[in-house]
């Protein structure tokens, strides 16, 4: 009886090796090693096996035909966004998000939406009466439109071969395994080699590829780490399934701007597109509230009018608390060591809690003016005028400093009804002054503070 060989494969780097380490030898990532069966190449229908090899030879830069991709333009103009302008034929899109957040719903109602092309939806994870149910859930209904519920990826191709889809859609990539590999499905071994497959597939056939991928507990897409290098786009499905709106967020992105987004609601019907997030991001009030401000940010190409809310306490058990909820923590107690040093305010023994509404996580350093104003507006228990919004930096020293493309988000504050919005005065420069919103600028901290107070 042959002996069985193992591997100790790392999860984020893919470097083999003969024993268990707690460190990568090549990433230098701790407890990312995994064993793995490893066993001779075995012969199996694969991509390669089903067409005709194309032999490619090099070409001088000055030879090579450039010419525009025509793009798949869906109805979809939230996808449409994140992607860049629509789905690029041969492109290998990778799709993660929590279970239950909607992958599924999302890209059955893009297929459904596709009506003129033929779309192949191969499911590991439900049965064809479920995703029946669902489609007649969407009210949406297509001609080519085709479903195979299998997991095997010689089988898949075997159908691909015989269907020529212009569309394939994997659901889930975690559960696809294949002959040449002994390890259980969702293993290292078995999506590192069907992504493979599925890439020279798509790169060969000019078909896009959609994969849906489940997420570990820390929120990174789970598998082998170079799955993410091998693929031409990541989107991330985020957010809660107690509220209503989902956000598609772009992390990579070989045809197009990186860090879009794209935001959903959620219907009994489907995933509506939100044309306006900024109505949904600031809440309705009938008075104004100490602890809120407007900050007008920037997600890739999209402005956002969103709301801080902040809350300072006197802290009660002693050690005081610093709690954020879609800002990073670590930057919220930067902010407050400023308005400490620089501005005065004696935070040290304070509570912060500080929630981005709407729950989208922001990571716009040019929030950082209306996070200080709010939290300073809740410590001094006065309120900020709902008619003014903040766009700026802040910096070590309590300066206010300039942000990329104010134009873009003085329109937004102005087509939503603003009437001032707080800048740097290094960003006023280029700023048309007629406009029906007025635009203020300061240098620092404290005469900001000054001039909204007195």
């Amino acid at each position: 009886m042959a002996k069985i060989k193992t591997s100790f494969i790392c999860s984020n780097c893919g470097v083999h090796s003969a024993k268990w380490q707690g460190q990568c030898q090549g990433c230098g990532e701790w407890n990312t090693l995994h064993e793995e069966l490893i066993q001779p190449h075995t012969t199996a229908t694969t991509w390669r096996t089903t067409v005709t090899q194309v032999q490619n030879k090099p070409l001088k830069l000055s030879q090579v035909d450039l010419k525009s991709e025509t793009r798949m333009i869906t109805t979809d103009k939230e996808l449409n966004r994140v992607l860049g302008g629509g789905i690029v034929p041969g492109a290998m899109v990778l799709i993660g998000g929590e279970p239950g957040i909607g992958k599924s719903t999302l890209m059955l109602q893009v297929a459904l939406m596709l009506s003129s092309l033929k779309v192949l939806y191969v499911s590991g994870e439900e049965s064809q009466q479920q995703i029946k149910m669902r489609a007649e859930r969407l009210s949406m209904d297509s001609e080519g439109f085709y479903i195979l519920t299998e997991t095997s990826i010689e089988q898949i191709f075997q159908r691909i071969s015989e269907l020529t889809p212009d569309l394939l859609i994997i659901d889930s990539i975690q559960t696809l395994q294949t002959v040449q590999s002994d390890s259980v499905a969702g293993s290292i071994s078995q999506i590192r080699d069907c992504a493979t497959q599925l890439i020279r597939y798509a790169k060969e056939s000019h078909v896009p590829v959609f994969l849906i991928g489940h997420i570990t507990k820390d929120g990174a897409l789970a598998g082998p780490k170079v799955l993410e290098h091998m693929v031409d786009t990541v989107l991330q499905f985020e957010g809660d399934r107690h509220l209503a709106y989902r956000i598609l967020r772009t992390s990579k992105n070989r045809f197009g701007p990186t860090s879009e987004l794209g935001i959903y609601e959620m219907h009994e019907q489907g995933l509506r597109g939100v044309d306006n997030p900024s109505e949904i991001l600031i809440s309705p009030r009938e008075e104004e509230l100490s602890g809120v401000s407007i900050a007008a940010s920037l997600e890739g190409n999209r402005p956002l009018l969103i709301e801080i809310q902040a809350l300072v306490s006197t802290a009660a058990y002693g050690t005081a608390q610093r709690t954020s909820t879609g800002f990073d923590n670590r930057r919220l107690n930067m902010l407050l060591a400023v308005l400490e040093k620089r501005g005065g305010f004696p935070l040290g023994a304070q509570d912060v809690f500080l929630n981005i509404a709407g729950g989208l996580r922001v990571e716009d350093p040019a929030i950082d003016l209306a996070v200080a104003v709010a939290v300073v507006s809740s410590f001094n228990e006065t309120p900020v005028p709902w008619e003014i919004c903040f766009s700026g930096e802040i910096g070590l020293g309590g300066e206010i400093r300039a942000v990329n493309r104010a134009q873009h988000r003085i329109v937004e504050a102005e087509k939503l009804g603003f009437r001032k919005i707080y800048l740097s005065k290094y960003a006023l420069k280029g700023v048309p002054k007629e406009t029906d919103i007025e635009v203020v600028g300061f240098g620092r901290l404290e005469d900001l503070f000054g001039d909204l107070w007195g």
